[in-house]
């Protein structure tokens, strides 16, 4: 028998009631049980009188964002748990993903399991495992958590299944403070209120509300909101912190003369973030930026990564500052894994996903944005000037990214023209060819594509960048040309 359930990019998503079923979510959560009780248990501390009566085999936590039966779906995880012998702690309320990934290793627990389905439509929902070092899964650990799935699909899961364990009091867990003060201890909070600038938050009426802009507020700073409540449909569109729906926080902004704006998505792993006169800085900038800022203001040198598809200026930044660069496959856990093991001063994909140094290796659009903020109050001028400053520094560069939906006949042509060595296009002379994930083509000028079929959506993603913007419409075209011829 062949499940529906497979591990992308970020997890497992799906359509609620579609793929997306009770039946499934046991199966998925049944199969993570099988893989956690191959682990050796985490080491904890505790003190004699707790120790006494501890369960020292797994524990896992369980955490979800604010979509539709969220609440529901923790509480039948936590029951397959249980009687598959591992212990549920948990996450009563909604809660990003990087505060799940945080209390994983505060708490030392054999991992987590998140119901949600980040920044996808308000129909869809999602499991995302994250392993005991709070990392997304690596795919060598989601094809043993597929294979368990298929095995007890077919029977062989010793009735792991049935029966669940009864409805009652589980462990639970309240994440928010700890996250919040390791937040407190990464970012300067006292530069951003004493400069007195003002920040508009806009969550999404996703699991960031109450996170950043509590801490601000605690540390007086000024600080407003929008879409500050609970809404599963996300105002009736996909809880994305992109430009086009951002305009609310936009307005806010206008309003009470905000320096700076951030937003988080439905699980608060990604970012969006908007200068003070009303532009959305794209993800990729903010990444560049903040690279150069850290170094800059804590003296990190130890290295920076990028996913292949994100800006070369941060290749440009690396080599400025003689910080070695890493590039990796599309999917933040490899980024993670670099984090772990100290490698790197900051990680981000174009994505909108960022981590730094000694915090999680998980993507954190919380610490992002008030990140930015410290930059700004810091450095006292405009994101916009701060690019400005960046490429007269290294260059300019002018990156984009487009998705295109293919037939099965385009796809399957697309799939073969992405196995050939391509000398050139459209016109351009290809010096170089990339294979870390898809197929990135380099030019002679520094420009460059990158095509690859996206894990999560029906579509070819294309990333093109140029180092001067009127250069860009033209390699637009023949990328596109390139695909769907």
């Amino acid at each position: 028998m062949t499940t529906a359930i497979k591990f992308g990019t970020s997890g497992w998503r799906a359509i609620v009631a579609d793929e997306f079923t009770a039946a499934n979510i046991r199966l998925a959560v049944a199969g993570i049980a099988a893989y956690v009780k191959t682990l050796p248990a985490p080491h904890r501390v505790l003190p004699p009188q707790e120790a006494q009566t501890a369960s020292w085999g797994p524990r896992v936590l369980v955490g979800r964002d604010p979509r539709f039966l969220g609440e529901s779906f923790v509480s039948e995880a936590a029951r397959v748990l249980a009687a598959a012998g591992v212990t549920p702690i948990v996450i009563p309320e909604a809660a990003p993903t990087p505060a799940i990934a945080y209390a994983v290793r505060t708490l030392k627990t054999s991992g987590a399991i998140n119901f949600t389905a980040s920044h996808n439509p308000p129909e869809y929902n999602g499991i995302k495992y994250s392993t005991p070092d709070g990392a997304p899964a690596l795919p060598e650990v989601t094809s043993q958590i597929e294979a368990a799935i298929e095995r007890i699909a077919s029977g062989g899961g010793g009735g792991i299944l049935s029966p669940l364990a009864p409805e009652g009091e589980f462990e639970t867990a309240d994440v928010k403070p700890a996250f919040l003060k390791r937040l407190a201890e990464l970012v300067d909070l006292k530069v951003i209120a004493k400069s007195g600038i003002k920040v508009v938050y806009d969550p999404f009426w996703g699991a960031g509300r109450g996170y950043p802009s509590d801490l601000l507020r605690e540390a007086g700073v000024t600080v407003e909101t929008v879409h500050d409540y609970r809404d599963v449909m996300f105002g009736g569109h996909a809880p994305e912190p992109s430009d086009e729906l951002l305009g609310d926080a936009k307005r806010k902004m206008k309003e009470m003369g905000a320096a700076v704006a951030m937003a988080t998505d439905g699980d608060a792993d990604r970012f969006g973030i908007v200068d003070g006169d009303g532009t959305f800085i794209q993800p990729n900038y903010i990444i560049a930026l903040l690279f150069d800022y850290l170094v800059e203001t804590r003296g990190w040198r130890n290295g920076v990564a990028k996913s292949v598809a994100t800006t070369n200026l941060i290749n440009a930044l690396a080599e400025h500052h003689k910080i070695q660069l890493y590039e990796t496959p599309v999917g933040f856990k490899y980024i993670g894994a670099l984090i772990d093991q100290d490698k790197i001063a900051i990680g981000g994909e174009e994505s909108a996903g960022l981590t730094i140094r000694g915090h999680v290796p998980e993507k954190d659009g919380v610490i992002a944005g008030l990140l930015v903020a410290e930059m700004v109050a810091t450095r006292g001028t405009s994101l916009g000037e701060q690019l400005k400053a960046l490429f007269a520094k290294v260059g300019s560069y002018y990156p984009v990214r487009e998705n295109f939906r293919l037939t099965a006949e385009q796809k399957a042509a697309f799939t073969e023209r992405l196995k050939a060595d391509p000398r050139e296009l459209g016109g351009r002379k290809v010096v170089q060819v990339v294979r870390t994930d898809g197929l990135k083509l380099v030019f002679e000028d520094g420009s460059w594509v990158c095509c690859r079929l996206s894990g999560t959506e029906p579509v070819v993603r294309v990333y093109t960048e140029t180092r001067s913007e009127s250069d860009l419409q033209a390699l637009r075209a023949a990328a596109e040309k390139f695909v769907l011829s």
